[in-house]
């Protein structure tokens, strides 16, 4: 079996709609022959051509007349029932068609049908689409044609294909025969773009991943910690212990924290918008960091927008976000050093900006940053008490206020994180 794929349009979704046509033209020239040679040779063949007549119109779905059809009228009458209902029947069938051709069109998944002698007769949108001229589609094009031969003759095949892009895409092909019960009738196949479901496959499993591992490292401090203390009887160890053990169950408190508000964020994908003033989200979140920025001689320098702006939101997200920054900023800041937080106004947005001249980020980890748990520097984040949570919490606050946030950054040199946020008028 050859099957032809490639350059095949959906025309032939139509051909039963043709061939209809094509029957009653035939049937309406027959018949008016057989009225023409009624009335002109009604002497010699009457009857003979009457039982045709009648055997005609029946086929065509009209019954003839009772009456004798004398003359050319009463025979033109029966000719304009015949063909109003073939007339009836090809634009019912021209309409269904071309119902099932769009409704196939609005599906998610490519179609491709082949009939039983191997032509393809239909494809839908999606799998023109899913099957154009890049060199992935063509790829993918070769395996439908080889799994529709499978088809042929195990009666069904399926297969995933990984197709690594640009983009990566990955497509589950699924083949099967159609049959009426007596005969095979030809093949259809489905291509369905699992990419977006294999790729949260793959990010619910790391995240499983990295929380198991987050939290087996404090847990298990705590617990060799405590069975160390308890043997202790030295009161200036057991303080030590006991200090350690606070500061790892701390640990494991703001990992939990950071999880529930992560969470929250993500379920929250359309908060509660209220009128919010930029100047006092930054405000607050200042206060929030400065007993932190103190302990480390960070000085935490604040440009709030001239004029005032406000923004719709919800207050608690985006506090949360621009502390997110700002204790970023500070963590990976030298002892000593300046952090400026600017807010700007322009073109129907507010920029929230938060620079820091700290340890920086390597160009290769910029498109990770906002992972949940990645972390550029293990050990560092580690001794500073990070989660790796702090700037997903920001992708994430963003995406629900329809804005964006962006970095740049140089390796031992510092880093500038954004917060873009549509401003009220905008967003109203």
């Amino acid at each position: 079996m050859v099957l032809r794929v490639m350059g095949v349009g959906t025309a032939g979704v139509v051909s039963d709609s043709l061939a209809i046509a094509g029957f009653v033209a035939l049937g309406a020239l027959a018949l008016v022959g057989i009225i023409v040679a009624t009335v002109l040779g009604r002497r010699s063949g009457r009857s003979s051509l009457e039982q045709r007549l009648s055997a005609l119109a029946t086929r065509l779905g009209v019954e003839t007349p009772q009456e004798d059809p004398a003359g050319v009228e009463p025979a033109l009458h029966h000719l304009e029932q015949v063909t109003d209902r073939a007339a009836e029947a090809v634009a019912e069938s021209s309409a269904d068609a071309i119902r099932l051709r769009h409704a196939l069109d609005t599906l998610p998944q490519g179609v491709i049908v082949c009939e039983e002698n191997g032509e393809v007769v239909f494809r839908n949108a999606r799998a023109i689409g899913l099957m154009g001229g890049r060199h992935g589609d063509a790829l993918a094009a070769t395996a439908v044609v080889e799994l529709l031969a499978d088809a042929w003759k195990t009666g069904a095949a399926d297969k995933t294909l990984d197709l690594y892009g640009p983009p990566r895409r990955t497509l589950a092909v699924r083949t099967q025969l159609i049959d009426d019960g007596r005969r095979t009738l030809g093949v259809i196949a489905v291509i369905d773009d699992i990419s977006e479901r294999r790729r949260l496959e793959e990010i619910r499993r790391d995240f499983v991943a990295n929380v198991s591992h987050e939290l087996k490292t404090p847990m298990g401090a705590l617990g060799l910690l405590a069975e160390t203390l308890v043997a202790e009887t030295d009161a200036a160890v057991a303080q030590r212990l006991a200090s350690r053990i606070h500061t790892e169950a701390f640990r494991v408190s703001r990992i939990i924290d950071d999880l529930l508000d992560l969470s929250r964020i993500e379920s929250e994908e359309a908060p509660p918008r209220e009128p919010v003033l930029v100047n006092l989200l930054m405000a607050e979140a200042v206060e929030r960091m400065r007993a932190a920025a103190e302990q480390r001689d960070v000085k935490i320098e604040m440009s709030e927008p001239t004029p005032p702006v406000a923004v719709l939101g919800d207050r608690r997200q985006l506090v949360s976000a621009l502390y997110n920054l700002l204790e970023n900023a500070v963590k990976f800041s030298y002892d000593g050093n300046l952090v400026t937080f600017t807010g700007t106004v322009g073109d129907g947005e507010v920029q929230l900006e938060v620079e820091d001249h700290g340890v920086g980020i390597p160009a290769r980890d910029l498109d990770r940053i906002f992972e949940r748990f990645y972390r550029v520097d293990q050990g560092r984040s580690r001794t500073t008490g990070g989660t790796g949570l702090g700037l997903s919490i920001v992708r994430h606050v963003a995406a629900n206020h329809q804005g964006r946030v962006e970095v740049e950054s140089r390796e031992g040199e510092g880093s500038t994180f954004r917060l873009i946020l549509p401003t009220q008028s905008e967003v109203a």
